[in-house]
């Protein structure tokens, strides 16, 4: 089901022309700061992994994978992946990367099951990147640290695009507000999550939001968050379970918050098997990703996803999704937009 929210008044500040201009300007910078930020080396990235193996991002578990069989294997099936979340952490340990360095991808993606909207497409496009770390680096410390420095690439591309267009003012805050999910849960009790988050973006402009995944107070979960690669079951914030999290800024365009990244330290061994077993899914140890992690032999690493079509939304002060990247939508929703200057690819 596709949701469209339509600003009050909407015109654009820069045309298609100046859009796909200022497009390409924040994709090669972003990716070369962030590069240099964390120590992360490009890869190259697959379209499509083999079923069955667990390498697949199961995001929530139940969105289904594109998929097709190949001729010359049988008519095995492969999988058009969602994200790269567990891949990533495998090729960490095929390229030999030390602690303290990483990889990247420019990652493209299909989610077939996506509810088409302002900031949700069936088609993916983000910076998909890993890290390599230490046992002593697997605690919220560690996370909070880089989680800052990713925020200070987005504070720095802020600025070059307002070099180079300076009717698009800079409104990121100098430093990003850390809250648990749990705590802001306790700050409002009767509201969505949603709604929770829009209440502490609108007042701080930017929050890294820790420990989505797991049961919350309530016995609900702020957002879902697959077993296997998050790990949101180790103590972090005052104790509170959790070793991940999200990055929002507060979208002035749309009046809502925005998530820009879906990132954390990932599971051990340890993490993954209680994970698993509080979800449900003991069967995944029996897959090639999971046998591998229980086995030790992949690397200990943090990352994450960042969206490249939302972060230039977001710098461009674009209303949809759809006025930065080309796929399908809903002829009803086209023509709904059109009506508001809203003019999509």
């Amino acid at each position: 089901m596709s949701y469209l929210r339509i600003p009050k008044v909407y015109k654009p500040l820069i045309d298609a022309r100046e859009t796909e201009l200022g497009i390409k300007k924040i994709k090669d910078f972003f990716q070369g700061s962030l590069s240099a930020e964390l120590r992360l080396r490009r890869v190259t990235a697959p379209l499509f992994v083999l079923k069955g193996q667990g390498i697949n991002d199961d995001l929530n578990g139940v969105e289904r994978a594109v998929s097709f069989p190949i001729k010359d294997l049988g008519d095995q099936k492969a999988e058009v992946v969602h994200s790269l979340a567990k891949w990533k952490r495998m090729m960490l340990g095929e390229y030999h990367i030390e602690p303290g360095y990483g990889l990247y991808t420019d990652m493209n993606a299909i989610r077939s099951d996506e509810e088409l909207g302002n900031l949700h497409s069936l088609y993916v496009d983000q910076w998909d990147w890993e890290r390599t770390m230490t046992a002593e680096e697997r605690n919220i410390d560690f996370l909070k640290s880089i989680v800052n420095r990713i925020y200070s690439v987005m504070v720095r591309t802020e600025y070059v695009v307002y070099e180079m267009y300076p009717s698009i003012k800079p409104m990121l805050p100098e430093k990003i507000f850390f809250i648990h999910a749990e705590k802001l849960r306790q700050m409002y009790p009767t509201l969505t999550p949603k709604e929770r988050e829009n209440e502490i973006v609108k007042k701080y402009g930017a929050v890294f939001v820790m420990g989505v995944g797991g049961p919350l107070g309530d016995g609900k979960r702020h957002d879902g968050r697959a077993p296997d690669y998050d790990d949101w079951t180790t103590p972090g914030e005052d104790g509170l379970p959790g070793l991940n999290g999200d990055i929002l800024v507060w979208n002035s365009v749309l009046e809502q918050s925005m998530e820009l990244s879906s990132m954390g330290i990932r599971v051990n061994k340890e993490a993954l098997l209680k994970q698993l077993e509080m979800t449900g899914q003991e069967q995944r140890k029996e897959l090639y990703f999971h046998k591998r992690l229980l086995e030790g032999s992949l690397p200990l690493s943090i990352g994450g996803g960042i969206g490249q079509s939302r972060l230039c939304m977001f710098f461009l002060r674009k209303a949809h999704v759809g006025e930065i990247q080309a796929s399908i939508w809903p002829e009803e929703m086209r023509q709904e937009c059109a009506k508001h200057n809203i003019h999509l690819i």
